[in-house]
């Protein structure tokens, strides 16, 4: 499953219309990552480059220019560093393969880039990029030195970072069927653990499960760092040690996708290590599952962003006055923020090339509204810490989440991790299925 080549052709074409005239943009893949002494981590190019082009080798630079057409700078062809760390496209594949109108070798990068600057008035790039940031000011300052002989400096610097997060926010019907297809992937390897488990388990075993499922379905490598956490390690959030043993009697929160064609899945379930949720668990359990629905029904076009959030912040708050975890008026514990003891994330963000995808929340300084193609997460959660002695003790060490990918569409949300169990007696019969 792949986008084909016309569709980063159109992508760069709508991102060249979008800016002045007389405009060229500079976009870098970025390079390979030491993990230790001349080991490599493996390679994924930067989200925006990919998205522009398609390319996936590291070293890589395009220079956009008029119409979409695209120069692409790589690594050259070299039989020698490729007898050792494999095929590279080179120039003449870059443009046998990815549509680019002419492609050089890397060497060739400051003599391209101050050919294309040379009379231009604006120049488009990542401003995050310090490497590139450098790249463009010494072309200009060149081509400034260079002024009594004919040269033209750039006179403009934009951006390009929030231009193309507009763009990559809205999905394509391309992109929405690989991220579902990562999703289905991920709905599969949560089955798969929630089958496997077993107290006196550790950790890293049950996520060995995961990984197990992500690579022999085609998903290379998580999107992210797996979060296994059993017992009160579920209460922090962005755990990932995932080396303790799971206790009989513990919950178990598990957050993982898979990263399929550099598309990112993310789904959030909570359940027990012995197939049973105990009767604090699932009243607790039940909140967040109250929140999750109260949020999903505010996922439709043309609603605030925050609106979802806002909804389940309310059923979380009165679930926890219910349960004796808060007390006091609702609306009064919702305006001071009481709940964020239980609960202090958002109930979700952006998705797609990463994990917490690029695009702006709030536009004119109000919540942006939710369009048809937008992609996020909604992920409700309340995490009572062990040592929390406000509330009662058969409450503490509980952490729950649930979390599903959904595909904002006119005729009502849709959820691209569908088909794994969320509620309390599916969960049960599910694990205890042989």
């Amino acid at each position: 499953m792949k986008i084909e080549t016309q569709t980063y052709q159109a992508r760069r074409e709508r991102l060249m219309q979008s800016l002045p005239e007389n405009s060229v943009v500079v976009i870098r893949t970025g390079e390979l990552s030491t993990r230790n002494n001349d080991c490599e981590y493996e390679f994924r190019p930067h989200s925006s480059f990919f998205y522009l082009t398609g390319f996936p080798e590291p070293s890589a630079y395009a220079i956009i220019r008029a119409g979409g057409e695209m120069t692409l700078v790589t690594l050259p062809k070299d039989p020698e560093k490729e007898q050792w760390e494999g095929f590279r496209f080179g120039s003449e594949g870059a443009m046998q393969s990815f549509g680019a109108t002419d492609a050089l070798d890397l060497d060739g990068l400051d003599d391209a880039l101050f050919s294309a600057l040379d009379g231009t008035t604006n120049v488009a790039y990542l401003f995050d990029d310090g490497v590139l940031r450098e790249k463009v000011a010494d072309c200009r300052d060149k081509l400034s030195a260079r002024a009594r002989a004919g040269a033209v400096a750039p006179t403009s610097f934009i951006d390009a970072g929030p231009i193309i997060a507009e763009m990559r926010l809205i999905k394509d019907k391309e992109e929405i069927a690989i991220m579902e297809a990562a999703a289905q992937i991920s709905v599969e390897a949560h089955k798969q653990a929630m089958k496997s488990v077993r107290p006196g388990m550790m950790e890293y075993q049950l996520e060995a499960e995961l990984n197990y499922v992500f690579m022999k379905s085609g998903a290379r490598q998580p999107a992210y760092n797996n979060i296994v956490a059993s017992g009160s390690n579920a209460c922090v959030l962005h755990y990932i040690k995932n080396d303790e043993p799971i206790e009989d009697g513990d919950l178990i929160l598990i957050d993982a996708g898979a990263e399929l064609g550099c598309y990112a899945a993310d789904i959030t379930r909570t359940f027990p290590a012995n197939g049973k949720f105990s009767e604090p668990q699932a009243a607790l359990y039940q909140v967040v599952l109250d929140a999750y629905h109260a949020g999903m029904k505010k996922l439709v076009v043309g609603a605030p962003y925050e609106a979802f959030h806002n909804a389940a912040v309310r059923t979380l708050t009165e679930g926890l006055v219910t349960h004796g975890l808060l007390s006091g008026d609702v609306d009064l514990l919702i305006e001071s923020k009481a709940y964020r003891d239980f609960y202090m994330h958002n109930t979700g963000h952006w998705l797609g090339l990463d994990v917490h995808d690029c695009g702006a929340y709030k536009v004119a300084g109000e919540s942006r509204l939710l369009e048809e193609g937008m992609v996020l997460t909604i992920e409700p959660g309340l995490y009572v810490s062990a040592d929390n002695e406000s509330v009662d003790e058969k409450w503490r060490g509980i952490g729950i989440r649930i979390e599903d990918d959904v595909l904002i569409r006119a005729e009502g949300p849709y959820v691209l991790t569908h088909g794994l169990a969320k509620e309390i007696a599916d969960i049960e019969a599910l694990m205890a299925q042989d």
